[in-house]
Order: structure tokens, then C-alpha cells, then sequence
């Protein structure tokens, strides 16, 4: 089987297996994913690439710390919604799950009948969150369609939060957001507009290549030592072992009543 259900900590989830040994896992909380394993050739041991926080909560009380939470409808706490908006802490259902051109995937959906009471109060339009996500060899894919199946326009930002494993910040070199490569030498926050091709990111030990389309920017976060020190689902040093470089609409975008907005994401190692 390429999808099967299974527990990450207290949170049902799915875990993506391909042929190659390529796997993932995501939970049905937030849709996010919190694992994926790539291969690089036949036999080779799978490679975790994305960071998890070990002080995480993972039991839905909180938003996961690490891997891809999915922002929406606000990013941070640009609007007038909870940070981050609430796909990330809403329960999705699983729409199709198996096996394509030699890639395991799963989709996932969400609309406004899964909102809790809360945020269904604060969000007044119908729409429906699609999340495609397939993995293979070293390559994953995910794609976000935002749907607007109300009667009225809404606009909405979005972004895939995500949290690449590094083993040591420092090394880290980025190009393609900035006309220089970019270096991570303390706390990082930082917007990046306009991203019109590929993102090359040099963790270290490899290089990865960060493609996007539809999602016109990009989000570069690091927390640094003392503002890692100051959250509480995170360990004082774990801010070493990670960087966050997400692809971003930052709009906000209006959708008007039927139409559908696709952002896709790819990583591919860089050769």
C-alpha cells in the first residue's frame, strides 16, 4: 500500500510510501507534514529533511512546531483573524490517497463545515482548501487549491510554512531571493516579493532546488538564539537545526464567487 493510517504522536495521520522507499507523513490535523524521507538511489537509506520541533505539541491543542503547517486565509498577523489563520489547526479530511508515475500521494480537503465553532465565527465565507501532496526519490510536491464556492468574493493569503532540517544554520547559503546569497548569521525574518524563478538551497551537506508558482513570494525565518529561548515548544538550540524557507502569497488575493487559486511547490536536489 502507498497510504496507510497510522499515529503521530495523538494525532491520526497518513504515511506515503513509494516504490523508491520515498516516504511521508502528514496528519489529518492541520494537513501537515510532518516527516518526509528521500532517496537518493536504489538501496539508499531514506533522509529526513524536515525539521520537528521536540517540545511539539501533538495532541491538537496547539499548531505543530516544524515541518509544513498550511497558512491560511492570513499570514502572521497580517489581517484581522487568529496568527496564521486556521487551516493549520483545523481537522481535514482525507479525499484520495495511492499511487501515480511511480509516486505515492494523498489529498486532503477542508472546508467551512470542518471549522470549530471559533473560527467559523470569524470567517464568514464558503470556500474549500484542496492539498495535494506526492513524494518520490528526493522530490516532493504539494499544491494548495483555494476555492471560493460561496456567493460573495473573499481575500486571503496563503503559505507552506516549511521547516527544512539543516545541521547547522550557519552554513546555510540561499540564492534566488536576493540578487546576493543570502547567509544566515543571526535572527532572520524577512520577506522576500517577486520571486520569479527557482530557489537554490545550499543546506550544508547538499543542495536543493525550491521551485513555486502561483505563490509570488517568499518567507526566509530563522529565530535566532534568543527568540528561540523564548518559545515554549521549542528547545533553547533546536534554532541551529533548522531554516524556514516558504513559499508565500503575501496579496492579499481576491477570489471572486466559483474561481479557484493554485499554488505549487517542488524540491528537487539541485544538480
Amino acid at each position: 500500500m502507498s497510504a496507510t493510517t497510522t499515529q503521530f504522536g495523538q494525532l491520526p495521520a497518513l504515511l506515503l510510501r513509494a516504490p523508491d522507499g520515498a516516504e511521508a507523513t502528514i496528519t489529518l490535523y492541520g494537513a501537515h507534514l510532518v516527516s518526509w524521507k528521500s532517496v537518493s538511489g536504489t538501496g539508499a537509506a531514506p533522509q529526513e529533511r524536515m525539521f520537528m520541533s521536540s517540545l511539539s505539541a501533538l495532541d491538537g491543542s496547539r499548531a505543530i512546531r516544524g515541518g509544513v503547517p498550511v497558512i491560511f486565509p492570513q499570514f502572521a498577523e497580517r489581517g484581522e483573524g487568529m496568527r496564521h489563520g486556521f487551516a493549520r489547526v483545523s481537522t481535514w479530511r482525507v479525499l484520495d490517497s495511492g499511487e501515480q508515475d511511480g509516486a505515492a500521494f494523498a489529498v486532503l480537503g477542508l472546508n467551512q463545515d470542518d471549522l470549530s465553532p471559533q473560527a467559523s465565527s470569524a470567517w464568514a465565507y464558503a470556500f474549500e482548501l484542496v492539498l495535494r501532496v506526492s513524494v518520490r526519490d528526493a522530490e516532493l510536491d504539494m499544491t494548495l487549491d483555494v476555492r471560493n464556492i460561496g456567493t460573495h468574493p473573499f481575500s486571503f493569503a496563503a503559505a507552506l510554512h516549511t521547516y527544512h532540517l539543516v545541521e547547522d544554520v550557519e552554513a546555510v547559503r540561499i540564492d534566488g531571493v536576493q540578487p546576493e546569497t543570502l547567509a544566515i548569521t543571526d535572527k532572520l525574518d524577512q520577506v522576500f516579493e517577486g520571486i520569479a524563478g527557482p530557489i537554490t538551497f545550499d543546506n550544508g551537506a547538499d543542495k536543493l532546488l525550491l521551485r513555486q508558482t502561483g505563490f509570488t513570494d517568499a518567507v526566509v525565518w530563522n529565530p535566532g538564539a534568543a527568540d528561540a529561548a523564548a518559545l515554549a515548544d521549542m528547545e533553547d538550540e533546536e534554532y541551529r537545526n533548522f531554516v524556514c524557507i516558504e513559499p508565500a502569497l503575501l496579496g492579499p488575493q481576491t477570489l471572486e464567487p466559483g474561481g479557484n487559486w493554485r499554488g505549487e511547490y517542488r524540491v528537487t536536489p539541485a544538480v
